[in-house]
């Protein structure tokens, strides 16, 4: 296995990448972890602007009714 990684060559990266979760977790592992991730959608830099800045106090109240 060449341990050198071409860190720019993002489908190095990505074939280097599951290449290590195969080895340690084998193939159904591998899947399983790669499941709990996505993509996501939407613009987070801009949608965090347009969300209220919230007291201490009042997000202390919503995190006791959880």
């Amino acid at each position: 296995m060449n341990l050198t990684l071409n860190v720019n060559n993002l489908m190095e990266i990505r074939k280097r990448g599951l290449q290590a979760l195969k080895e340690v977790l084998g193939p159904v592992g591998m899947v399983r972890f790669m499941q709990q991730y996505e993509n996501g959608y939407g613009d987070y830099t801009k949608e965090k602007y347009q969300q209220p800045d919230l007291p201490v106090e009042e997000i202390d109240n919503l995190l006791k009714k959880i």
